[in-house]
């Protein structure tokens, strides 16, 4: 059998190439051993488990083919970068990591090529770099030239020297691949020797204290072993001592879902088709509605649970303190995982029986650690050690089931037709004495206010659009003031999906209705801590760090009641009843699921209630974790689903079932320019304060002095660390970092550090931004795009992250992620008032057809800044997309034209000695 090195040096010789390239088989043989499956062969090209009916047409198949090439070419290259001929190339070709003013400067380097060979008939035939070869965009900043043109034959005493420079004056990473070509007259030869040039553009600091601390190997996704005897804790006392009178359902996940779900050797489309034909009725109406929304609510709990498997934490110790054993939890201060007073976590104590847990009750939530509770019979040592698990908190799952249980079936509500759309628009010059006198001048907000201040009761819900900028949440606001004015008795009820654009309704609201009028309803697991001050006094606090709600008379006296979607059954549950509020408003609409939604409808709403939704079906939808649940519609909002219907056609139902609003008071015209032709039919009309959206104009941070948008394009590299899958990129956090402190230093236009936002869409880029801002620009608002929905900046900055070199695998969701998603693309770039900056790699975002024909939107107003654009931007934008197999049809070309010279000019030789490879069968 052949050892390891044995093996790595046959699988790089030209005979395994060449026999490996022309079989087509793609048997890669290893000498590890393989893991052997039942019903699969082992794919060692593709690195991947096929199953035997499958194994044919794998071997045959588009990616093991295209495996084979880049096994091919990858030991090609290797063996090229090796001195051979008697011929030794030495001398430094990687630059290093220089600084952006340093890389404006040529920077040269020396390659000195030697011969042993004293005959003095090897000479250098050629030599070039592949991107100039090529002829490859943007063009290499690495430059080759002889110290003494016209000298290329070897001698051992007369070596051949190469000036090789590299010239960037921005910030990334460039590589090339030098050829030297060396012919041997004595043997009539040729052979090939090649050298990696390569360059970083940053800071050595940032890459020291940014680079991945532990390499990443992805978390092994070993099924957990069964719990076949747990042992509770002592559970939390109860947060807020609610005055329940409606039991809460446990709403478990049905055994027959479970096995499906369970069943991993099922491939994921074999199951979607099983449980779409077993428990998901074909058509949604009011006899199916309930039981269609409690399965894709079970297929996402599933999900939501095996994801707290990702952070289950081996081998750790816990620290006794008092009667709490505090265990220190990872990722805590960002939620990931979300811990709260009330929830469980299991320990195993190393050398205790299989199976044998303990259930510790959560009653401390620290910023790092967390405290807990056992049985009594719980008994750990400081050095003993422990594996944990986390438990996924059912609570918001049960309250939706609770809802799907109700017996509610009005039809104007969940299939509203044309016969509960009112006949008429109501007359917006009815609105007197705005609270707001800035709407006074807006056409559609006036009408949207008097279409819902006049709403026949049994009318289909009305939905406010609100593009970004538009004012949805003020024109929400000032509906509810003018409703009370209207009528003072009454009731309204305002939900949001989350607790920050409820404090923001709160926030509106404060300035017209007192404390008296104006109740803030929050969940009792909310730290007062996380309230803003200056909605504390509309709040419920539990006499600790928490929250309660009143009891149920001093609630319904309440005008207005504001909560998250999910808090809401806390109305229900202390049992006010259906029917008592006059209006129910859904701010927010598009970010919850249909069922998040339904928690204060169906159990609040009577026939009389009007129900308004605000949102825009444009931005940010619900984050679905199942892509089975996803797939089976639990993705699709409620306000979604109402929009798609015809009822709620914009111009068809103006004022009757539906208002756009139009008029965009945030962005300058050229931000919103884009983003309103793509998803707003170019309605949008840019009104905001020309002192605030033209600030920065004709500023040194702009490329063109009247564009307020550049791109600046990177050729970075995206990274992971440790078991994380989210992905960061140094290159971008440095320049991220430069653009922060020029802002903030600027004393021409002087800027608030709270007036600046950088949005990244990966949670690893965002904690390393925040690194690097920490020391100097602290309170930069630094987030996800979800983080950013409904915010606005002065000036925005966008890392895009992604960024790959590896063009052979370009793929448009593999290598662009889920930045390629038009509802975060629109959100991300429409926050800016007055500057927007966007940091991404132009060969990866060109991939998605959306980014791209942004990116020649920025080309041709002359925003543009850094590496040049990969592509002629003035070419017709194929929708479809494909650019991704096109990049991927180069680097083959680029890659077979490089086997190809290698085939031309190496020597013939001898066949390798017959060797008997002894290995397990892997079939």
């Amino acid at each position: 059998m052949l050892g390891t090195h044995a093996w790595k040096a046959h699988v790089s010789s030209d005979k395994h190439i060449k026999k490996t390239k022309s079989s087509g088989s793609g048997a890669k043989i290893r000498p590890e051993s393989v893991l052997v499956v039942p019903g699969y062969k082992f794919c060692g090209i593709c690195n991947r488990h096929v199953q035997n009916n499958s194994w044919k047409s794998h071997l045959q198949g588009k990616k093991h083919r295209a495996s084979i090439n880049v096994e091919v070419f990858t030991s090609g290259l290797d063996k090229a970068k090796v001195d051979k001929g008697g011929v030794t190339v030495t001398g430094n070709v990687d630059f290093g990591i220089v600084g952006p003013e340093a890389g404006k400067r040529p920077k040269k380097h020396q390659l000195t090529i030697q011969t042993t060979v004293s005959h003095g008939e090897i000479g250098l035939a050629d030599f070039y770099t592949v991107a100039a070869k090529t002829k490859r965009k943007p063009p290499s900043p690495f430059t080759v030239v002889e110290v003494k043109p016209g000298h290329r034959q070897l001698t051992p005493k007369k070596p051949i020297v190469l000036s090789i420079t590299a010239q960037q004056g921005y910030v990334g990473r460039s590589e090339d691949r030098l050829v030297l070509i060396f012919e041997d007259g004595s043997s009539n030869t040729r052979f090939l020797i090649a050298r990696t040039l390569s360059i970083i553009v940053g800071d050595v600091s940032d890459h020291q204290a940014l680079q991945p601390k532990v390499p990443y190997t992805p978390k092994s996704s070993l099924k957990r072993q069964p719990e076949t005897k747990v042992i509770p804790g002592e559970p939390a006392p109860k947060v807020g001592r609610v005055p329940w009178v409606v039991s809460l359902p446990k709403s478990a996940i049905p055994a027959d879902l479970l096995g499906m779900l369970s069943n991993e050797q099922e491939p994921l489309s074999s199951t979607i088709t099983n449980i779409r034909n077993t428990f998901i009725p074909r058509t949604l109406n009011s006899a199916t509605y309930s039981i269609t929304f409690k399965y894709l609510l079970w297929i996402e709990e599933f999900k939501m649970d095996r994801e707290m498997e990702q952070y289950d934490i081996s081998s750790t110790r816990l620290e006794r303190q008092s009667s709490f054993y505090y265990l220190m939890v990872p990722g805590l201060a960002e939620k990931r995982p979300s811990v709260l007073v009330g929830d469980y976590i299991r320990v195993h104590i190393h050398g205790s029986p299989e199976g044998k847990w303990f259930e510790g009750g959560v009653h401390v939530v620290r910023l790092e650690d967390v405290g807990l509770k056992f049985h009594k019979s719980f008994n750990v040592s400081p050095s003993d050690r422990v594996d944990v698990r986390f438990k996924l908190n059912r609570y918001p799952m049960r309250r939706q089931h609770q809802a799907l249980d109700q017996n509610f079936s009005l039809a104007h509500v969940m299939f509203p037709s044309q016969a509960h759309i009112p006949s008429t628009v109501p007359n917006s010059q009815g609105i007197y004495e705005l609270h707001n006198p800035l709407i006074a001048g807006n056409g559609p907000q006036l009408q949207a206010i008097a279409s819902i201040v006049n709403r026949p009761a049994g009318s289909a819900p009305f939905v406010i659009f609100g593009p970004p900028g538009t004012g949805k949440t003020v024109t929400m606001v000032e509906s509810i003031l003018q409703i009370l004015k209207k009528d003072s008795k009454a009731k309204i009820l305002v939900c949001t999906p989350s607790n920050s654009a409820a404090d923001l309704v709160v926030s509106r609201l404060r300035h017209d209705l007192d404390k008296e009028r104006l109740f803030r309803l929050n969940a009792p697991s909310r730290f007062q801590r996380t309230v803003p001050e200056e909605i504390r006094p509309y709040t419920c606090p539990d006499g600790g760090i928490h929250y309660t709600i009143h009891s149920r008379q001093r609630v319904m006296e309440y005008q207005v009641v504001v909560s998250t979607c999910v808090s809401a059954a806390m109305v229900f549950g202390i049992g006010i009843p259906r029917g008592h509020y006059s209006h129910i408003f859904v701010d927010e609409a598009g970010q919850g699921t249909e069922p998040e939604l339904m928690i204060p409808i169906r159990t609040m709403a009577s026939e009389q209630t009007s129900i308004v939704l605000c949102g825009d079906p444009k931005q940010l939808g619900p984050v679905i974790r199942s892509s089975i649940a996803r797939e089976l519609g639990l993705s699709t909002s409620y306000l979604q689903r109402l929009m798609s219907m015809d009822v709620y056609n914009e111009q068809q139902g103006f004022g009757k079932s539906v208002v756009k609003l139009v008029k965009n008071f945030r962005s300058h015209p050229a931000i919103i320019s884009y983003p309103n032709k793509r998803f707003y039919s170019g309605d949008l009309q840019a009104c905001g304060p020309p002192e605030v959206i033209n600030s920065y104009l004709g500023s040194k941070y702009l490329v063109s002095p009247k564009f307020p948008i550049v791109f600046h394009a990177v050729k970075g590299k995206d990274d992971r660390e440790a078991s994380s899958p989210s992905f960061f990129n140094i290159d971008e956090a440095t320049l991220i970092k430069i653009m922060v402190k020029d802002l903030m230093d600027d004393r021409q236009k002087r800027i608030a550090a709270r007036d600046i936002g950088v949005i990244a869409p990966y949670r690893a880029q965002v904690t390393k931004i925040r690194t690097l801002l920490k020391q100097f620009a602290e309170e930069v608002k630094v987030g996800s795009v979800e983080e950013f929905q409904g915010q606005e900046r002065t000036v925005i900055i966008i890392s895009c992250v992604r960024s790959s070199q590896d063009y052979i695998n370009f793929d448009l969701k593999r290598t662009l992620g889920f930045v390629a998603n038009p509802e975060r693309f629109n959100v991300a770039v429409t926050r800016a008032k007055a500057l927007l900056m966007i940091v991404g790699d132009p060969s990866v975002l060109g991939l998605d057809p959306l980014w791209r024909k942004f990116l020649n939107y920025v080309h041709e107003n002359k925003g543009w800044r850094g590496v040049d654009i990969p592509w002629d931007p003035t070419e017709t934008i194929d929708e479809a997309g494909g650019y991704d197999r096109a990049i991927r049809d180069l680097a083959q070309a680029e890659m077979g034209e490089f086997m190809q010279a290698m085939e031309d000019i190496q020597p013939v030789e001898d066949d390798e000695d017959d060797v008997i490879l002894e290995r397990q069968d892997t079939a």
